[in-house]
């Protein structure tokens, strides 16, 4: 069986093919490595500029080695074998999107952290319960989630507007469900934003 990729070998043909050095890059892509990438390693560190950090398509099962990209706002580990959520708070202050769609997430245990995290695409993982769901409440600015292909939602496959309806009641942030903008009733959003406003000054 051929060897997994390291991150330094991904890092190495990256710079190869972009011309760039990756202690300075904004956007690193190291997606669909052949083979594939098993392990977020020590070599990830270099990336201090990093804005933008693709990983998807590759054989990652655990989120790790992330405490140097102070600048990472969009994290994509989509089609992985990521099983939850922990390795994550290292990049808690800064993260603004996580693309994890297409892996083995059952828990969300650890999200709250997450306090600037305004999208996170996670359709197609394994989360089943509602008390699982409810912890993306606790993230004050998440206003778009696609969470479609989830056994939580697949549940309601028949009826998209109950599971719009149930998805944002426990969930009252969010702006756009599964590619779906939330309607809010006019009076509530008027009380909100008035509170809102006083609370501004």
């Amino acid at each position: 069986m051929a060897k997994a990729t390291t991150i330094k070998e991904a890092l190495a043909r990256w710079e190869e093919k972009s011309g760039q050095k990756a202690s300075e890059a904004k956007e690193v892509k190291l997606y669909g490595q052949v083979p594939p990438v098993e392990k977020m390693d020590g070599a990830l560190s270099a990336l201090v500029n990093c804005e933008k950090l693709s990983l998807s398509t590759n054989c990652i099962d655990r989120i790790a080695n992330l405490n140097n990209l102070k600048k990472l706002r969009i994290l994509s580990l989509g089609r992985n074998n990521i099983k939850n959520l922990n390795g994550l708070e290292a990049v808690a202050d800064t993260l603004e999107e996580l693309w994890i769609s297409y892996n083995l997430i059952e828990k969300l245990r650890g999200i709250r952290v997450m306090k600037k995290l305004k999208i996170l695409y996670m359709s197609n993982n394994l989360v089943k319960d509602w008390a699982e769901f409810v912890r993306l409440a606790e993230l004050p600015l998440l206003e778009e989630l696609v969470f479609v292909g989830n056994p939580l939602q697949e549940k309601f496959a028949a009826d998209q507007n109950s599971w719009i309806e149930e998805a944002t009641k426990r969930v009252p942030n969010l702006k756009k469900l599964d590619g779906t903008l939330v309607v809010k009733e006019e009076e509530e959003e008027g009380g909100e934003g008035g509170e809102g406003a006083q609370g501004a000054n």
